[in-house]
Parts: C-alpha cells; structure tokens; sequence
C-alpha cells in the first residue's frame, strides 16, 4: 500500500504488491483507513471490520458508513471507494480471492446479491472480534505456513457466522434466511474453475480450458458460473486482468501497450476497450489522473 499525504491525510494507490496487483492472493490487513482519491476494483470479495473510528464508501449505486463494532462484505470486482475516514478510524479485514469465497457455506441468495453489487452490513460482533482479526492479521504476516493457515481457516469460519445472526444487505432490512443453504457440489466446481483461472489468466484461455480443469460440459460450466457469481467466465478472467493492469499502470514509465501485453489481453484495443468499460476513461486517462494525487490540493478530502 504507497500512501503520499495530502494535507494530513494519506491517500491510498495501487501498487504492484496490493490487491490490485496480486489479484489471485488472499491478503489481510489492519490499519488506518487511507481515503481513495479514485474509485478501485479488485477481483476479490473485500471483509472489513472497523474496530475504532467511522468510514464511509461509494459504491456503484448506493453508498454507506461504517462504525466502530460494524462489519461490511461487499465484492470489489465493482469500481468502489472509501472517500472518508475519521482521524481516530482503525480497521482490520480480508480481500477473499473467489476460489476462497464459494467455499464459504453461505445462503445462495447472499452470494448472489454480493456477487451483483450489493452489500452485507452487520453490527452482530463483539470484543472477541477485535482481538481475533488483529491475531489473524499477526499470524497471517508471520512467515509461519501453519499460522497463516490457522488464520485463513479461522477468518473463513467467521465470514460464515456471519448469516447466523442478524445482518442486512445494502438498504434491505435484515434478514435471516433459514434453510437457504448453498449446494456443495456447484461451489465445488466454481471453486475448481477459479482455482484454474487464478492460475492461468495471463495466458490464452477459454471456457473450454476451463471446464475441462472442472471436468465440466463447456455449457454447463458457463452456466454454473454465471449463475454462481454473475458473470461469465471471460468477464471474470478479464477482470483479474484489469485488476494487474490498474496496479501495473503505477509503475514509473509504465507503458500501456507493454501493460496490455503483460496483463494477458492480446491487443491494445481490447484492453482500451475493457479498461474504459469498468474505469470510464482509457488506461493512459487512468494513469495520468491516478498520479495527480499527490497535487491535489490540502483539504480536498474531508470527512
């Protein structure tokens, strides 16, 4: 995470070793909130968890703010923005790559609104909630395999209690949906068809590449997908490349045709035309306006 200062306040960008730039990892975090000057995407479901202070987010089509003792899921492949973040605010989380996330035993209908922009809220936690996530944290960043994966085991677990108690999703009142249980063997498979694209998305892949790594008919893994997350499988391996190409696009002399390349898109007009189409602008746009942050001038972000 590069943070430069504007006034008194940090300004969050993306960066080769961020979400954006490792957007098959599983990262967690606990910091201070830094305000994003433009909206971001990632291909990962984001758990944030505030723990002091007050935050607050845009998202596509609605915005909401976050206390100290709330918790939020919300799927970051939609452009997003955390545009205020109170001076005292502490936070703790996870970006869920999807081969994590529909794993997860949640009901089909909360993945499926999450997957289609909207957002779960919940302020069913308690003070074991602040020590765990900081533990998580610590064990996941601790060069130990067998820490890190007690961490994951014991944050996925959580994410799953989640709908056990009472929760609410984006505006929606709070619900509690009993018996609305995920089926195992087609989270199974997606999870196999997100772990083969994680693995491959910067290379010349198919849905038929695909659902032959699931042992699945083309057809029916193309609709399994859709169904399961809302997209379709080539919109998926297309944003975990944009999400590369957002981070590579920081780099000091980037240049946006070595960027296409490198992120897997065969041609400078596919990925003009895929950037635009999540971004609203081109990726020289992007590249030229994200570095204007450290101009912008003293008090421009307020809460």
């Amino acid at each position: 995470m590069a943070e430069s200062k504007v006034g008194t306040r940090a300004i969050y960008q993306p960066g080769a070793s961020s979400i954006e730039g490792l957007p098959t990892a599983l990262q967690m975090f606990h910091a201070h909130p830094p305000v994003m000057a433009m909206p971001h995407w990632h291909a990962q479901v984001e758990v944030n968890y505030v723990m002091r202070g007050t935050v607050h987010y845009r998202m596509s089509d609605h915005e909401f703010r976050l206390n100290a003792g709330e918790m939020c899921l919300f799927w970051g492949g939609q452009p997003h923005q955390m545009d205020e973040s109170s001076d005292d605010s502490l936070y703790a989380g996870a970006h869920l790559p999807l081969v994590y996330f529909f794993r997860l035993r949640l009901p089909i209908s909360v993945s499926s609104r999450l997957m289609k922009g909207e957002t779960l809220l919940t302020s069913a936690t308690d003070a074991a909630d602040s020590e765990n996530f900081t533990r998580w944290f610590r064990y996941a960043n601790s060069g130990d395999p067998a820490k890190a994966q007690h961490a994951v085991d014991e944050l996925l677990l959580r994410i799953e209690r989640i709908a056990l108690e009472p929760y609410s999703m984006t505006s929606q009142a709070a619900i509690n949906l009993d018996g609305d249980h995920p089926y195992p063997h087609s989270s199974r498979s997606v999870a196999r068809m997100c772990d083969f694209i994680a693995a491959n998305f910067l290379h010349d892949i198919d849905s038929v590449d695909i659902a032959r790594a699931a042992d699945l008919h083309p057809k029916y893994a193309m609709n399994l997908f859709k169904r399961s997350t809302g997209m379709t499988l080539s919109k998926y391996v297309t944003l975990l490349r944009l999400s590369r190409a957002q981070a590579m696009l920081m780099s000091e002399g980037a240049n946006v045709l070595q960027v296409a390349m490198d992120s897997g898109f065969g041609s400078i007009s596919a990925f003009n035309k895929s950037f635009r189409h999540i971004a609203g602008m081109s990726p020289s746009d992007f590249r030229r306006d994200i570095r204007l942050v450290t101009t912008v001038p003293a008090g421009a972000f307020r809460n």
